[in-house]
C-alpha cells in the first residue's frame, strides 16, 4: 500500500513538519524516506536556482544536482526516472514563501525525462534533467493567492536588477521560450460607479497628481483617467470620495510601485480642497 499522508492540497507545512511526516531529512530539494518508499519534491521559488515551471497544467521539475551536468542515474533523479515501476510514490511541495511549503500535490510522471541547459550555482553552463510531473487522478492544480504571486515577482525582480549585464544577457537569451502559467486567486472588489465617475469629473481632465492633462480620450471622447484610492482597498481603505482620486495611467502606476507616503499626502489634500 502506498504512503498517504493525509494532507490537503494547499496545506502550509514548516521544514519540521515536513520532515516528521514524510520521514525525510531537513535539507535537498529531493528527500527520499525509505521508511515510507516516498520521495518528496521541493520546488524553491525563492532562493533554488533551478528553473521549474508549469505548462498546460503539467510541472516540469529539475533534477539534482547543483554543480556541472546532472546524471539521470544518479540518486534521486534515479528514483524519480524509475518511478512509475519501482512503487516510489511521490509528493510535490512548493515554497512561495520563506520557511513555508505548500503541499501541491501527489504527482506523477507524465513523460520521458528529457534534457535542458541551465546554468549551475556557479555560473556555467550545464545539461540537467527535467521531469515532466502530472498530479495523480483526482487531484487538480490549485490556484495560488495572486499576493504570493506577486510577492514573489517582486522579491526574485530584486536579486536580478543586481546581475551584472552579460550574465543578465546570458540567462535571458538561455530561457525557456515557452512561459509557465499558473492560475490564481484575486479578490475583486465592487467598486461604486457613482463615486468613480465622480473623481473622474472632480479632476477635470488632468491627473491629480502631476497636474497634466490626460494622455488621450477614451472612445467616448471623454479624458482618459484611472481612478485610484489613496488607501487601497486592500488594506482596509474606503470606497469613497474623501479616498478616491482620478490619475494619469503613469501616476497610477507609480502610486503602486512606489507606494509613497508624500503622494498619498498630497493627494488627500487635493481632495480636502475639493469638498
Amino acid at each position: 500500500m502506498s504512503f498517504n499522508p493525509n494532507l490537503e492540497q494547499g496545506a502550509e507545512l514548516i521544514n519540521e513538519q515536513l520532515c516528521n511526516l514524510f520521514g525525510v531529512s531537513p535539507q535537498g530539494g529531493m528527500r527520499r524516506s525509505l521508511k515510507n518508499d516516498a520521495l518528496v519534491l521541493i520546488s524553491n521559488r525563492i532562493e533554488s536556482p533551478y528553473q521549474d515551471r508549469f505548462v498546460d497544467g503539467v510541472i516540469h521539475y529539475t533534477g539534482m544536482g547543483q554543480i556541472g551536468h546532472q546524471d539521470l542515474n544518479a540518486s534521486q533523479n534515479k528514483t524519480l526516472k524509475e518511478s512509475p515501476s519501482n512503487g516510489v510514490s511521490i509528493f510535490l511541495f512548493e515554497v512561495l514563501e520563506t520557511k513555508k511549503y505548500t503541499f501541491t500535490g501527489q504527482v506523477h510522471l507524465v513523460g520521458e525525462p528529457y534534457q535542458e541547459i541551465q546554468e549551475d550555482v556557479e555560473g556555467k553552463d550545464r545539461m540537467v534533467w527535467m521531469f515532466p510531473l502530472g498530479l495523480v487522478a483526482g487531484q487538480v492544480l490549485q490556484p495560488v493567492p495572486v499576493e504570493k504571486v506577486k510577492e514573489l515577482e517582486v522579491a526574485r525582480e530584486r536579486k536580478i536588477t543586481k546581475l551584472d549585464r552579460v550574465v543578465l544577457v546570458h540567462r535571458a537569451k538561455q530561457a525557456a521560450k515557452v512561459p509557465g502559467s499558473r492560475s490564481v486567486i484575486a479578490r475583486q472588489y465592487q467598486r461604486n460607479e457613482y463615486v468613480a465617475e465622480e473623481a473622474r469629473r472632480r479632476a477635470q481632465g488632468a491627473c491629480q497628481l502631476c497636474d497634466t492633462a490626460a494622455p488621450f480620450a477614451n472612445k467616448s471622447g471623454q479624458p482618459y483617467l484611472e481612478v485610484h484610492h489613496v488607501v487601497w482597498l486592500a488594506r482596509g481603505g474606503e470606497d469613497s470620495l474623501e479616498n478616491t482620486v482620478a490619475l494619469c495611467p503613469n501616476c497610477h502606476r507609480r502610486m503602486h510601485v512606489l507606494d509613497s507616503d508624500s503622494d498619498k499626502n498630497l493627494l488627500l489634500t487635493k481632495i480636502a480642497s475639493h469638498q
